[in-house]
């Protein structure tokens, strides 16, 4: 990077001003080391720029507002999260809700999970909400974002903001943000925003006025009170069977993942019958530095070694994990056809878990019904195909959504939802949101119904596989340093799109960010060969990669066919995974 001496000399008095106007003294004085090392190089003109080169990156821009809040690394700067940053969005949301006010108080909780910074965020969201003529209520503690987004619609407030990074490295952090009460009606009350929402939000975060004309109160806002936990907890329980005799002989593993999950998750288990849980002990309690994986998410290799281990020493029956904000889970158990122990993908979860609540609804026991006489399961674009048969079988109906649960929860109707990065949404009319306590509470009650009828949850996969064809999924993910090179490859791939696929021809080739009467537009490119085959291709929301999702459907032929079609699934999805790296032009 090549700055010349007068664009060195503006970002060196941005970066003092910044400094002297920071209201965090600890961001402050990390600001200036910076600075004075990026003064040193300039000097030297010679050598490593690495502090100049950051430095410039701090102050390149500002952080995008979307749909997915705020999401960055800690740090000074306009383009980092600290609370200057997080001050300027409170009062873009405060200023967006008192125009979306029609004469009435507008009112916002916000909660906060055990990630560097993350209550003097939540703390300063509220000072600024307060000052504004916001009523504010701040949870009690560090919380799950499950209690935060049911709260929303539990207080009935006109906002929620939720300050975490979900399941990205100890150096990042978060903001996400609801909207309900009286901004938002509708399937979408209590939903994370969509746009216009989002865009409109963003116009009002101003860059341009002094950080001191935003006023901040001292005190305020109402501390909500501890039992919100307490209530959260007894409606996820209220979703399970309790009638008569319910099985609930399962040995479970669980760990939080140095999340906030564990006391939340672990008094659900309980509470709802299950005895025998075990936590992780190296990973039971909130640490922001994740000291044990090297990205605190589930589907990371090796985030689930120290569980499975544990679980294969102690004889569990099934590992359940959250990510750090619980709003994820992730089942792992033995497979009988292997003897070892696996992560079920999320797309099988997914099914597995539609297939249960579709036999609760059949059966009466499924406590929450849905808003329509007609129960609706969803699922993303990029998740398996297998739902849609469930859900045919039952006689319910389903649709197919943008990938983000901003889009699955806002479908009328909606009994249950699913993406498959490891989340899913079984009780919409307590949490708009996914929400991995309820779903691992059902997970459980599910793998304790088979383990009394002698099955596991893998025979239940094969029974599906059984009634609507093997469904493999895959992903092929390409993480990038330079953020440039996503749109390059999918410049690439709208100019010359593959022709077959695993030696099946295209034919359809869908891009969707034409968008249609089905779908809003969005970045992403869809394959359908003839052969069923299917590719979607479409950057990551949330990290700098370029994901691809492969899906093959296989036929059947009785179960001593089932592993003849997983051995034929498996070379359909590496010859695909082969041919879309090949016209993405990555090396072999």
């Amino acid at each position: 990077m090549t700055l010349t001496a007068m664009e060195r000399e503006e970002l060196f008095n941005e970066a003092r001003i910044w400094a002297d106007t920071d209201p965090d003294p600890a961001t402050a004085a990390e600001l200036r080391t910076l600075l004075a090392a990026a003064e040193a190089e300039a000097a030297a003109e010679s050598g490593t720029a690495a502090a100049l080169e950051e430095l410039a990156d701090r102050f390149s821009g500002t952080l995008e507002f979307g749909t997915a809040g705020l999401r960055a690394a800690l740090g000074a700067g306009p383009r980092r999260m600290n609370r200057a940053v997080v001050r300027r969005t409170a009062a873009g949301i405060a200023s967006f809700l008192q125009d979306r006010s029609e004469g009435w108080i507008p009112s916002a909780v916000i909660g906060y999970d055990a990630r560097h910074n993350s209550k003097a965020f939540a703390l300063e969201t509220a000072a600024v909400f307060s000052a504004a003529g916001i009523e504010a209520f701040l949870l009690p503690c560090t919380l799950p974002t499950p209690v935060l987004a049911y709260a929303v619609r539990a207080l009935d407030t006109d906002a929620g903001v939720m300050v975490t990074a979900s399941h990205n490295p100890a150096q990042d952090n978060g903001y996400k943000v609801y909207l309900g009460g009286r901004t938002v009606k509708g399937p979408g009350r209590g939903a994370q925003i969509v746009p216009p929402y989002d865009a409109e939000i963003a116009a009002r975060i101003d860059y341009t006025l002094p950080l001191s004309s935003i006023e901040t109160a001292p005190e305020g806002w109402t501390d909500v009170s501890e039992s919100i936990a307490a209530d959260y907890i007894n409606a996820v329980d209220a979703l399970v069977n309790h009638d008569g005799y319910p099985a609930r002989d399962l040995r479970i593993v669980l760990t939080p993942m140095h999340g906030v999950g564990g006391e939340t998750m672990t008094a659900v288990l309980r509470d709802a019958g299950f005895s025998s849980v075990k936590l992780v002990a190296a990973q039971a309690e909130p640490d922001p530095d994740f000291p044990t994986v090297a990205f605190p998410n589930p589907e990371e290799p090796g985030a689930l070694d120290l569980a499975v281990g544990m679980a294969a020493e102690t004889g569990a029956d099934i590992v359940l994990a959250n990510d750090p904000d619980a709003d994820r889970a992730a089942v792992a158990a033995q497979d009988p056809a292997t003897g070892q122990w696996r992560m079920l993908r999320g797309d099988e979860t997914g099914a597995l878990l539609g297939a249960h609540i579709a036999d609760r609804i059949r059966s009466g026991h499924h406590r929450l019904r849905p808003d329509s006489n007609t129960p609706v399961f969803a699922n993303s674009i990029v998740s398996s195909r297998l739902l849609a048969r469930i859900a045919a079988a039952a006689g319910f109906a389903h649709q197919e959504t943008l990938t983000g649960f901003k889009w699955i929860s806002r479908v009328p109707g909606l009994v249950y939802g699913y993406e498959e990065a490891l989340g899913y949404c079984v009780a919409p009319a307590l949490v708009r949101d996914k929400d991995g306590i309820s779903a691992g509470l059902l997970i459980a009650e599910l793998a304790a119904a088979l383990k009394a009828d002698g099955r596991t949850l893998f025979d239940m996969l094969d029974d599906l596989a059984l009634e609507h064809g093997l469904h493999a999924s895959d992903q092929l993910s390409v993480r990038v340093e330079n953020l440039s090179l996503i749109p390059q490859m999918m410049t690439r791939l709208r100019a010359q799109p593959p022709s077959s696929l695993a030696g099946s021809p295209v034919v359809n080739a869908v891009d969707l960010s034409a968008g249609s009467e089905a779908l809003p537009p969005t970045d992403g490119l869809l394959y359908l060969t003839e052969d069923g085959t299917r590719i979607i291709v479409r950057p990551s929301g949330t990290e700098p990669k370029l994901k691809c999702y492969l899906e093959v459907i296989e036929p059947v032929d009785g179960r001593a066919g089932l592993a003849r079609a997983r051995a034929a699934a498996a070379d359909r999805l590496a010859a695909a995974k082969e041919d879309i790296a090949a016209a993405l032009g990555l090396e072999a």
